[in-house]
């Protein structure tokens, strides 16, 4: 969600000028002033907050539908706030009205899963969290360690909440960011691609380039995806996270 805002000395200190700046999810100042009001506002609603000597005017775009939500996204529903883990949508025969998206959720509490149906019309509330970029330091049995990459500050997250996401981590892997909801760290981000070490595969054959065959290749981390006949094991490639599947050597 992204503001606008708009401030104005009562006083006229600024002589009558207006100055504008844009503030995101991810700013500290966004969700002081926000977190207790942004919930029960109508979509592009103008109102005006007292801010010690100045009036704040902030201008609201539309909370996200169903259809909006990514995975790894921070939700509230029902009183708790929910990691989306996966996504599934459908659209069912003989029904009008769009879309359903069934959502694998875990509550970041208590590690609980639920799956809830939603249509695509649906709005949610999006959890007020914030993104800090950190590397992988080390497993201690089915604890993960990360550290942040700016104040050095270490976060654990337990196995079976990034079981799929460990399937692209290595303590190399660049990009990731920490997801915290309410000081506590409760998931994390993949970037968009990912260099893994094929560490089992067939060997390559000459001409393989030539061709459009692939065969299997297991990965660092566990993961198996297909690769060019022409792919040796040892070799770094580039894997597209979303898709799961081989772009380039890396």
């Amino acid at each position: 969600m992204k503001g606008h805002c708009c401030f104005a000395d009562h006083r006229e200190k600024l002589n009558g000028r207006c100055f504008s700046i844009y503030l995101t999810a991810h700013s500290p100042l966004y969700l002081v002033l926000c977190r207790t009001v942004v919930r029960f506002l109508l979509i592009q609603q103008r109102f005006i907050v007292p801010f010690g000597s100045y009036l704040l005017m902030l201008e609201l775009i539309e909370m996200p539908k169903a259809s909006d939500i990514k995975k790894n996204a921070a939700v509230e529903y029902n009183g708790n706030v929910y990691m989306v883990r996966d996504i599934e949508r459908s659209v069912p025969q003989g029904r009008a009205g769009g879309s359903i998206y069934r959502m694998r959720m875990y509550d970041v509490v208590t590690g609980n899963k639920i799956d809830q149906t939603f249509k695509d019309s649906d709005m949610l509330n999006m959890a007020d969290l914030v993104r800090r970029p950190i590397t992988f330091s080390y497993s201690d049995g089915n604890e993960y360690v990360f550290m942040d990459n700016e104040d050095y500050t270490s976060f654990s997250l337990n196995k079976e909440n990034i079981e799929d996401e460990l399937l692209f981590i290595s303590e190399s892997t660049e990009g990731l960011l920490i997801v915290i909801v309410d000081d506590a760290p409760v998931g994390l981000q993949l970037p968009a691609t990912v260099d893994l070490e094929i560490v089992e595969t067939d060997p390559s054959l000459k001409g393989g380039s030539a061709t459009a065959r692939t065969k299997p290749a297991l990965l660092s981390t566990g993961l198996t995806v297909q690769v060019p006949e022409h792919i040796s094991m040892g070799e770094k490639i580039k894997v597209n996270v979303e898709e799961r599947k081989f772009i380039s050597r890396a």
